[in-house]
């Protein structure tokens, strides 16, 4: 999609531009109606004012006749153009609002972690809204009203032309005020708008996490912390409709001096010369009025066109920010018969400025070899995943699977292979169902029910007020972090990928649902190439190799008995284990007992 704001607008025009074209060409009966209803009226005045006793139907035959074929002509524009914008604007609002949809969802995962996700679902809305009211502006105010215009400045200058450029001075004028008006309005919609988006971006935010404002008893800090942004949008939007209000001011007294004294004064000061009859005296009076009015609208709504000019263009942002993850044009789909992995001189930093957590790292993981990694918070687990899933591109090496780099294939293709069953999973405001059928949407329904309850979920799904059809909650709110857990293992055994990666995916259960379901587990790992981070090393013991994870090296790697033996970091680790799980760092002490153990 175009990255400029007009040519974004005619990408999406251009679908149906016959369609737009004939909206525009009915859209003139507000022209029409306004314009030569008082040519019609005029030449009635001027009939009657002439009127010498002929059979009146034939004398108004002219007028009368005319009047009906100008009743009919407005009438079938005005239906014609009603029938197709039911068409054809939500179609338009339809296929903006999906492009961008579609284009959000190709954004990286670092993308989404520095975003709210209700001020992107609002920039969405805006453009979509927007770009209707912006089209809508043009093709039914300002193209009838330019073009009524131009026609009555012409019949005005066909009568006198003295009449044409009173007109035309005020339309310049007029519009001048309004254009200069409009562009303070623009930047201050870009501002407002915002504003706006922020202040929704943290609402969202606040909503999604009300169990917290409940648990501190937080209710009044969360009013105080939104009421700042509040205050500000609400100062922006009042500057932006302060500027209309004064364009009105100016725009009041240019009509009353030009339409109101010089138009109206020389319209009786030449009737009174006898330079122009009654009939033309109705017509140019009332179609200064209907121009007059005509104009006066379409200044109106200069302001707000401009408005939504500057929100189209603060929400066209969105696409503006270019996919920092994508495939290459010549990425093929990967295709995985074994699952090995490899990582041949990999290095790795966040951003520029970060230091570098991975360093020529190579490690082989073997075509269907259980390895797990341990490492206290920070010291680069899951960036190892992440970076198998292609969450970031890597500052050097190359990562491959089955000998392919996963630079060089589809990123759809990628992750259609790997089933990730995360520490903590977030489910879809679906029902149950739904959401263990996404890990393969054309799953039977006895493959449905087969995953449930090898995940040993079927026992409080059953017990769900509907069953696999409850409804689960934003994020699955309705559900413990076990049930959730267990759905999401659910998922991962219905997905049946190659490629297995569980992030303390049994982190969330008690002990006897942990048990139940470790046997699903290792079904579900069975000839499969299989990742596994967890704290509680004795969910480790039976992985094939284990890689320590220490400050984003791996220090040391081999089966838990041969670690254990090693007396390293990884029997520090085992031995500081409180409860069966690891701690999240060690202390200063702990340090030192490292360094004699190492």
């Amino acid at each position: 999609m175009p990255k400029r704001l007009w040519p974004f607008f005619w990408h999406f025009l251009k679908k149906q531009k016959l369609v737009f074209l004939l909206i525009q060409i009915t859209c003139l009966a507000w022209t029409i109606d306004h314009i030569f209803w008082p040519v019609v009226f005029g030449v009635f005045i001027e009939k009657i004012t002439n009127y010498s006793g002929e059979p009146v139907l034939s004398y108004l035959a002219l007028p009368i006749i005319s009047g009906i074929l100008l009743w009919i002509t407005i009438e079938v524009f005005f239906r014609i153009s009603g029938l197709l914008s039911a068409f054809a604007f939500p179609k338009l609002e339809a296929d903006v609002r999906m492009s961008l949809f579609k284009y959000v969802q190709d954004h990286s995962y670092s993308f989404f972690t520095s975003q709210f996700a209700g001020s992107l679902s609002n920039k969405i809305s805006d453009m979509t809204l927007g770009f209707t009211r912006i089209i809508q502006q043009i093709m039914q105010i300002f193209v009838p009203v330019a073009v009524g215009v131009i026609i009555a400045v012409a019949l005005f200058t066909s009568i006198q032309p003295i009449f044409g450029v009173i007109l035309l001075s005020w339309i310049v004028v007029h519009m001048s005020i309004a254009l200069y008006f409009a562009r303070q309005c623009d930047d201050m919609a870009h501002v407002h708008s915002e504003a706006r988006s922020v202040l929704m971006g943290k609402i969202v935010d606040s909503i999604s996490n009300h169990i917290n404002v409940r648990l501190f008893s937080r209710k009044l800090y969360e009013q105080n912390y939104l009421k700042k942004f509040q205050d500000i949008e609400l100062k922006k939007n009042i500057d932006s409709l302060w500027i209309i209000e004064k364009m009105r001011i100016f725009m009041g007294l240019a009509s009353f001096i030009w339409i109101g004294l010089l138009m109206n004064g020389y319209i009786i000061y030449s009737w009174s010369q006898g330079a122009i009859s009654a009939g033309e005296v109705v017509y140019i009076f009332n179609s200064s009025w209907n121009v007059t009015m005509m104009a006066w609208f379409a200044g109106m709504e200069m302001p707000l066109f401009f408005k939504e000019l500057g929100t189209c263009k603060q929400a066209l942002s969105i696409i503006q920010i270019p996919h920092d993850i994508i495939d290459k044009p010549s990425a093929y789909p990967l295709k995985v018969k074994e699952g090995a992995i490899t990582f041949e001189n990999v290095s790795f930093k966040y951003n520029p400025t970060s230091s570098t957590l991975f360093q020529n790292k190579n490690i082989d993981i073997r075509a269907g070899e259980k390895v797990g990694l341990v490492g206290f918070s920070g010291s680069g687990k899951t960036t190892f995943v992440h970076l198998i899933l292609r969450y970031y591109d890597l500052s050097n090496g190359r990562i491959l699977i089955d000998g392919q780099n996963i630079q060089d294939v589809t990123l759809e293709s990628l992750r259609q292979n790997i089933a990730l069953i995360p520490q903590d999973p977030s489910l879809f405001h679906r029902s149950v169902w739904d959401n263990i059928q996404y890990g393969k949407p054309e799953a039977e329904p006895t493959e449905v029910v087969v995953a449930a309850q090898k995940a040993n979920a079927e026992d409080f799904i059953l017990k769900m007020s509907d069953k696999y059809q409850s409804l689960v909650g934003e994020r699955g709110i309705k559900l413990s972090g076990g049930q959730k857990q267990r759905i999401a293992i659910a998922r991962a055994v219905l997905k049946n990928a190659p490629i297995l990666i569980l992030d303390e995916a049994t982190s969330a259960l008690d002990s006897v649902t942990e048990r139940n379901i470790q046997n699903a587990l290792q079904e579900l790992m069975e000839g499969k190439t299989t990742i596994v981070i967890a704290h509680r090393l004795s969910t480790l013991s039976g992985m094939d190799r284990i890689l320590v994870f220490d400050q984003g090296k791996i220090i040391e790697e081999g089966t838990h008995e041969e670690l254990l033996k090693l007396g390293g970091h990884y029997s520090m680790m085992w031995e500081m284990q409180a409860g069966g799980f690891l701690p999240d760092a060690i202390n200063d002490d702990d340090y030192e007992d490292e360094e004699t153990i190492l």
